[in-house]
């Protein structure tokens, strides 16, 4: 149905009727209107998979959905670095909502992990905006390839969960701009998502269901967002103040409250009809989307879907440590231990809880092999040791040539609703492992967890096999990796500080009462942890393989850009090991001198390739003039400061193989703003200042006076204190210590020559 079509139909229905289509007709439908003929549309819960509801909607996951597949969670599948994957993922789940007659899913959750302590980051892609964006892209464009919508989330600044319905989170418009926004803006802008839902939360004092200038301004202004945003089910705070913002449709509905406020505010006056009209056509346009291209004929096959979760797992699970001991050998005389070995957590709990068609786990993947022995180890139903279970793993591991400890975080402890209070593993698991260490020195450790975790067990096992929350066939997955069948490739998405202590967060994270300051600005993972030249447990980006990579012959197609032009970087990868093995490439930008405080380095580009034993392969990136470039809060835009780039591909944050520079010519002028407290040292900066500042410097008695001390024998010192007092004096100042030549005047005139 076309535009002119709907805006037809709007036009016969009362304000009765459309003020209640920006609401729900229940708690997963639109509303429909029957004398005008205008249907309704499901939506459902996801992003990893359809939780579509069959009775009564809760929306926390606590109802049964249907039967579908569970594929890996965001944690999980960032971590794969593959933007095919990820729109072969969307094209997969579009499908089991075209079957299921689903017309937009709830998902990606592309929101900054802040803190490991937020209790949705397994929901989440990255610390990285950059990462986040490029992922989210790729599995909208998947989804929606099937006519399917998505609804992309929480927009914005929604990083924790306590008092998520009223906390405030206080940033700085540079920070938003360059980390909190830009995963929203890529993903809007490459792929078009058919919704946005709004959170919770109030973003500097005004709550994200009525911003106007998110909604508004900046999502469909600026971005050229042209679908409906849909607030997060019970984040409306002020439903007309919302529908005047931008917020389009209220879920779940309200019982009518809302909407009779909406049409008491267009009757007395107080809300123009005509912006009433325009939320329902937005919302009618993306209903009309789905319904003329709804495939009432569609199946999904839900095996084959398994499979496929089973690759995307395989993809994203990360190595992080091998010390020789895998992949094993079949013929080992293995110890499986562990609850998660046989009963895997693969999946976070909350809205995106999935009813899964069937799950497997690492244990029944290895049922014929007599070589293999299986013992519990814990009971994580609650964090208590239990020690003849203990005892039981112990001697299991004694018997075995190699240990493989199946651990990681209970569903109790990271879940939708509320944060995490630390970053520990379960005591009970903890124990088990060093018990298990003193008796065996073969030890490997996969873990299900959906967010990083402290691992005081670390120096004592050989290898650790992170899984995330790996979705239902994590346990096939994990079985190919340890016994080499596949070769690992995943790389975190996220850094593994030491300790909770080390997060720049950690101070401020849940905040006072409603108040959250984001003091830590756009210092947000490794930017952080860089700046600070801090350890950490694994790197941003860091990942093992069975293989082993050479990095060679970068090469800039320019050695000068303005800013422009697109820079082209190239690189040449050779797996120099014995067996085939994918490498994730990242590319980092670093401005080596900088007027404001900026991060070391920013991922700003990363390709994963595929490559057999000897073969060479070149990357490419691509970076345009936001790969160089700073938010600027006096122009309100990105800017790029001319001077020398440094381009750094490496496997990771913290292991750079090659370098190159490239010189960046900003051919965008900022408007000077010097005024009377504007300091000496910024104005000479500027290089077309030093006229002006000339006969200042003359009347300064300031410089004399250092000059006399000079003589006296002062030295060096009193020409030092002399140049760091001048550098810091503000212009008005120099009426203080001047020789009678210079008053507000004068310094006024050589403000408004300065500005000009």
């Amino acid at each position: 149905m076309t535009r002119k079509e709907i805006e037809a139909i709007v036009a016969q229905m009362t304000v009765e009727e459309k003020a209640s289509l920006c609401s729900g007709g229940d708690f997963w439908h639109t509303k429909a209107v029957e004398r005008l003929g205008v249907p309704a549309m499901m939506v459902s819960d996801g992003p990893h998979g359809l939780r579509k509801q069959k009775d009564e909607g809760d929306h926390l996951g606590v109802n049964d959905s249907i039967v579908a597949v569970c594929y890996p969670a965001g944690c999980a599948s960032a971590s794969s670095f593959d933007r095919n994957l990820l729109n072969e993922m969307g094209q997969a789940i579009g499908e089991a909502c075209q079957a299921e007659g689903v017309g937009v899913i709830l998902g990606p959750a592309v929101n900054i992990k802040r803190s490991p302590l937020c209790g949705r980051n397994f929901e989440y892609y990255s610390e990285d905006p950059y990462v986040a964006g490029e992922i989210a892209a790729s599995y909208i464009k998947g989804v929606q390839s099937k006519n399917v919508g998505t609804s992309i989330k929480h927009f914005m600044a929604n990083s924790q969960e306590t008092r998520r319905m009223s906390s405030d989170s206080r940033v700085d418009e540079r920070t938003m701009r360059e980390i909190y926004m830009p995963a929203f803006e890529t993903a809007v802008k490459e792929s078009k998502p058919w919704t946005v839902m709004c959170s919770y939360n109030r973003i500097n004092g005004t709550y994200a269901a009525e911003n106007k200038t998110l909604l508004t301004d900046v999502l469909r202004d600026e971005w050229g967002f042209d679908g409906f945003v849909v607030s997060d089910w019970g984040a409306v705070n002020d439903r007309v103040a919302g529908v005047k913002a931008g917020l389009d449709l209220e879920m779940p509905p309200s019982c009518g409250v809302n909407d009779k406020l909406i049409e008491k505010a267009v009757k007395d006056g107080s809300l123009d009809e005509s912006i009433l009209d325009q939320t329902v056509i937005r919302i009618l346009e993306i209903v009309y989307k789905y319904m003329d291209n709804r495939d009432k004929e569609a199946v999904f096959d839900r095996q084959a879907q398994h499979e496929f979760s089973r690759k995307v797992a395989e993809e994203s699970l990360v190595l992080l440590k091998n010390e020789g001991i895998l992949p094993l050998k079949k013929e080992q005389k293995i110890a499986f231990i562990g609850q998660y070995a046989e009963k895997p957590r693969y999946q976070g709990g909350g809205s995106s809880h999935i009813n899964s068609f069937k799950v497997t786990g690492a244990l029944e993947m290895v049922r014929d092999m007599p070589n293999v022995i299986y013992a519990r180890g814990y009971d994580d139903a609650e964090d208590r040791t239990d020690e003849k279970l203990v005892a039981e793993a112990v001697e299991a591991a004694k018997a075995a040539e190699v240990a493989v400890i199946f651990a990681g975080l209970p569903d109790a402890f990271e879940s939708e609703g509320y944060d995490r209070t630390h970053m520990q593993m379960p005591e009970s698991q903890n124990y088990l492992i060093e018990e298990i260490a003193k008796v065996q020195p073969n030890v490997v450790v996969v873990l299900h967890n959906g967010s990083p975790v402290e691992m005081p067990w670390l120096p004592k096992v050989k290898g650790v096999l992170e899984a995330y929350l790996g979705g239902e066939a994590v346990g096939e997955a994990e079985y190919r990796i340890l016994f080499g069948e596949v070769n690992p490739s995943g790389k975190l998405a996220e850094t593994f500080p030491l300790h909770l202590e080390d997060n720049p967060s950690y101070l401020y994270y849940i905040g006072e009462e409603d108040v959250v300051e984001y003091r830590e600005g756009v210092f947000v993972g490794y930017r952080y942890y860089d700046k600070k030249k801090m350890n950490v447990l694994f790197p941003f980006g860091y990942g093992l393989s069975y293989t082993t990579f050479d990095y060679s012959n970068i090469t800039l197609d320019k050695e000068s850009i303005k800013d422009t032009e697109t820079l082209t970087v190239s690189v040449d990868i050779t797996n120099t090991g014995k067996v085939a093995g994918k490498e994730i490439v990242q590319l980092y930008v670093s401005d080596k001198e900088s007027t404001p405080i900026r991060p070391v380095k920013e991922l700003k580009g990363f390709e994963k390739i595929e490559l057999a034993p000897g073969e060479t392969k070149t990357v490419t990136f691509r970076l345009n003039d936001r790969a160089f470039a700073y938010y600027n809060t006096q122009i309100q835009d990105f800017h790029i400061e001319t001077g020398d780039f440094k381009i750094s591909v490496g496997s990771s944050s913290r292991d750079i193989r090659l370098e190159a520079e490239v010189y960046v010519e900003s051919t965008r002028s900022i408007p000077k703003k010097y005024h009377l407290n504007t300091t000496f040292g910024d104005i000479s900066k500027d290089p077309e200042a030093e006229k002006f500042l000339a006969p200042l410097y003359a009347a300064c008695t300031m410089i004399d006076a250092c000059d006399t001390n000079s003589a006296e024998g002062l030295g060096t010192s009193s020409k030092a204190m002399q140049d760091a007092m001048m550098q810091y004096m503000p212009l008005r100042a120099l009426v203080s210590f001047q020789d009678g030549t210079i008053d507000f005047t004068r310094l006024q005139e050589v403000l408004d020559q300065l500005n000009q």
